[in-house]
């Protein structure tokens, strides 16, 4: 393992997360408030490392698939454990343990929370909280390479092994353009979507705020009610559409960049969600209709938190807690599924599910045509044994760290629907669950060892799984490789 350029690539990133943290110290000075300090403070200390590990570049400049899947699992503790300290030190956030669950749930757009007053807090903090949502959505390394230089092939391993989905490759053939493609878009969209909120009469401050966490797919708001604060029909339709486009994989706004719209309108992946989105608002429209006073209102309600849930962003405009059976189940199977791969969303994705339907159909077809020979298509092209020999890992390990996590999760002794829909929403990076983690809940109560299973899975669920396999491996730490 090349240690040196790994530490190299670690500290040039905390330096990055460093000069982030200035941003939320203006934020805040700008208010009138204290707390801007307390992120100068944690910026220079970062300084300070990235000056002892960050500066000189390694003679040896060489790292492969398994250093890159090492060195992102590594850093994306590295910044929760970073980001956690201005909540600390300026007690917004006293316990440690909580504020490192707050950052990590940021980072991995999760939206889970410990606040039980959000209100309170300084605007620079609650900006910092809701920033970590954005920087989370498209990657902390994929951030990193957009702004800093690191060799094309080193930084392609950094790509593939946080960017969510079961293929990633290169949108041009320069890893660091690739980068700065995907950051553009996902910046023109987020600017699309505070305009639109401020014409709905939200504030500036509070429109970015709310179009960081629809960007990253993470959910956190600076207000105590969620969306539901606001009241307000038009506000509930943009965050809606705005949800739904950041859980479309961005390859496809690349294609209609290029204008290539049949490519991107005949993708597989993307007519699967759609699907799912429309099938899932129609049923738990009818389903929630004696709810509410008339279909349009119970169509709102429905159309939003199908949105919230499939995207794993976590907003919310009701207590879907309060709903029938049926939609809840159905909002606990969209917690699975999540979002398209390549998109800010979390779940297993839809390409995952998508390929493994269609294994279905080709062993079904087997037991009726022995000889034939059948093959797996996505958009036409094959997928290969590689592919799919991942997506059977990739089930297998979710299953077990899912099984593991509730069983150590029930020590607390909740319900059930409480155990299972925390470990699921968490892994998901969903956010809220449902009954004592459910939408106007938060995760305070939890017990020390059920918020550290419950970061673990946030994690997990954000870098899919492998990097911290690896981390966890004996033989990483018997051999060099």
């Amino acid at each position: 393992m090349n240690y040196k350029m790994t530490a190299f690539i670690l500290g040039k990133m905390l330096g990055v997360q460093g000069a982030l943290l200035l941003i939320p110290a203006v934020v805040s000075f700008i208010y009138g408030e204290k707390s801007g300090f307390t992120f100068l403070i944690v910026s220079a200390v970062l300084f300070l490392i990235f000056l002892i590990l960050g500066r000189k570049v390694p003679e040896n400049k060489t790292i492969y698939g398994k250093e890159g899947l090492i060195i992102v699992g590594f850093a994306w503790i590295l910044w929760s454990l970073f980001g956690a300290l201005p909540f600390v030190i300026s007690g917004s956030i006293p316990n440690y343990l909580d504020a490192f669950f707050e950052t990590v749930s940021g980072f991995t757009t999760t939206g889970s929370t410990i606040l039980t007053d959000i209100e309170i807090l300084p605007k620079g903090i609650l900006f910092w909280r809701s920033l970590t949502h954005w920087i989370g959505g498209m990657g902390v390394l994929v951030f990193v390479m957009m702004l800093t230089t690191l060799d094309d092939d080193n930084s392609m391993h950094l790509i593939r092994a946080e960017v969510p989905g079961p293929v990633v490759g290169k949108l041009v053939p320069k890893a660091r353009s690739t980068a700065r493609i995907l950051y553009f878009m996902y910046f023109v969209l987020t600017a699309a979507q505070v305009i639109f909120l401020l014409l709905g009469g939200m504030n500036f401050y509070d429109a970015v705020i709310h179009a960081f966490s629809t960007a990253g797919t993470g959910g956190f708001s600076n207000r105590n009610a969620s969306v539901s604060y606001y009241n307000s029909a038009y506000i509930d339709g943009v965050i809606t559409v705005f949800m739904i486009l950041f859980g479309i994989n961005f390859n496809l706004y690349f294609l209609i960049r290029l204008k290539d719209w049949k490519a991107a309108l005949k993708d597989e992946e993307l007519h699967a969600y759609l699907g799912i989105i429309v099938g899932s608002i129609a049923v738990i429209t009818v389903n929630i209709l004696h709810t509410y006073e008339n279909i349009f209102h119970s169509f709102r309600y429905a159309s939003f938190q199908v949105a919230s849930v499939i995207t794993t962003t976590g907003f919310y405009t009701a207590d879907y807690n309060l709903w029938p059976e049926l939609s809840k189940v159905i909002l606990l199977g969209l917690m699975v599924i999540g979002a398209c791969a390549g998109s800010t969303g979390g779940g297993i994705k839809v390409s995952r599910l998508l390929i493994l339907v269609k294994i279905v159909k080709q062993e079904i077809r087997r037991m009726f045509h022995p000889k034939s020979v059948t093959i797996v298509q996505i958009n036409g092209k094959r997928v290969g044994n590689d592919t799919m020999r991942g997506v059977y890992v990739y089930f297998i390990c979710y299953i077990m760290i899912l099984m593991l996590s509730v069983l150590l999760v029930s020590i607390n002794n909740y319900d059930f629907a409480t155990t299972f829909s925390s470990v699921l929403t968490t892994l998901n990076n969903v956010g809220p669950g449902i009954s004592l983690a459910g939408p106007v809940e938060n995760f305070y109560e939890f017990s020390p060892l059920s918020k550290i299973v419950l970061c673990f899975d946030m994690l997990v669920g954000r870098l899919e799984i492998f990097p911290y396999l690896l981390l966890i491996s004996p033989d990483l730490w018997r051999r060099r490789f």
